[in-house]
């Protein structure tokens, strides 16, 4: 199983301190998420990152969204060597890096109510079992003139080129940046609603995946925020227009092959494929508890705007919640 992404052969703490060194770092964010996916951070000097690899940071969980209880509130942050990754512009002119952390309890168990810690969990599950898991998001956002209004930049639609446009000016610095910090991009563009767009990532292991979607937030929010403009993730920002999802194509390998596929089964896919979407088709009311966890998550399923109403799965019908895609149907990756 990936520990995470690995960038200029950081992968131990000898390396990285000397990294810090040679590039005089000045500071660097420790990044962990809270139950509801919400990016938390806190700031650390290179003074401090010897002792913090070594022991962690403690930290007060019971202020964080779906932490501990007040009477069990220490925890401990514990950073990933392997996720340092310089960001791609100065703080305050100095030159800055951030890692993502793993939650721990003070006797450095794993913290359970870490969602990176249930997922590493549920990988190791499956690599038990002989598989590998890959998935590649596509991320939809909106950038809106500010906060509290949600006024467009743009009225263009799907795929639209927009000659100096701030919005794809916007995003192209977003790819930028994402390339900077090791994330791979497979394309960017306009999506269907006005100032509506999405960059698509390559695929990775799903824990790479989940590290690289926090950074990918964060940079289009900073970025739009730097050019005095607003972007969100919130799935109906505006009433009447197609909201923002992200469709996550997913996959199961055993070594080299992919265990989704069967040449001669029915639409390419091996029973294993048919299981593992019943799965789904089954738990999706469970599911949507933990991944829609908003009123306005639901405020976008609704007919007609290219959302999952249906609990169904299918190949052209775009509103199910499960597509088996018709590209290159006889190849298996």
């Amino acid at each position: 199983m990936a520990a995470g992404i690995t960038v200029n052969g950081l992968s131990t703490k000898a390396d990285l301190l000397r990294f810090v060194q040679e590039q005089d770092v000045r500071i660097i964010h420790l990044w962990f998420t809270d139950i509801l996916g919400m990016l938390k951070s806190f700031g650390i000097t290179p003074a401090q990152l010897e002792e913090a690899l070594d022991e962690g940071l403690g930290f007060d969980g019971s202020s964080v969204e779906g932490f501990a209880r007040i009477y069990e509130s220490d925890l401990i942050a514990v950073p990933d060597v392997s996720t340092f990754q310089l960001l791609p512009w100065k703080v305050d002119g100095q030159t800055a890096g951030r890692m993502i952390c793993n939650i721990q309890n003070p006797d450095r168990t794993p913290y359970e109510g870490d969602p990176r810690w249930v997922l590493r969990r549920a990988l190791e599950r499956a690599k038990q079992e002989g598989f590998a898991f890959y998935v590649g998001p596509e991320l939809e956002y909106f950038y809106l003139a500010g906060p509290t209004e949600p006024e467009p930049l743009d009225r263009a639609g799907y795929f639209d080129l927009i000659p100096d446009d701030l919005g794809t000016e916007l995003r192209q610095r977003t790819i930028q940046a994402l390339h900077d910090m090791g994330v791979p991009v497979e394309v960017g563009h306009h999506e269907v609603a006005p100032s509506q767009h999405e960059i698509d990532l390559k695929y990775a292991d799903a824990l790479t995946m989940a590290d690289h979607c926090m950074t990918y937030r964060y940079l289009v929010k900073e970025i739009a925020r730097q050019h005095g403009v607003y972007a969100t993730f919130m799935p109906k920002p505006i009433f009447g227009e197609n909201g923002s999802g992200m469709h996550v194509h997913q996959s199961l390998f055993r070594g080299e092959a992919n265990a989704f596929f069967d040449p001669s089964g029915r639409w390419h896919l091996s029973a294993i494929g048919e299981s593992y979407m019943a799965g789904l088709l089954a738990h999706s009311r469970e599911m949507c508890a933990v991944t829609y966890q908003w009123v306005n998550s639901y405020k976008r399923l609704v007919p007609g705007y290219e959302a999952p109403v249906y609990i169904a799965w299918g190949q052209r019908n775009r509103s199910a919640l499960i597509r088996v895609p018709m590209y290159k149907p006889r190849k298996e990756k």
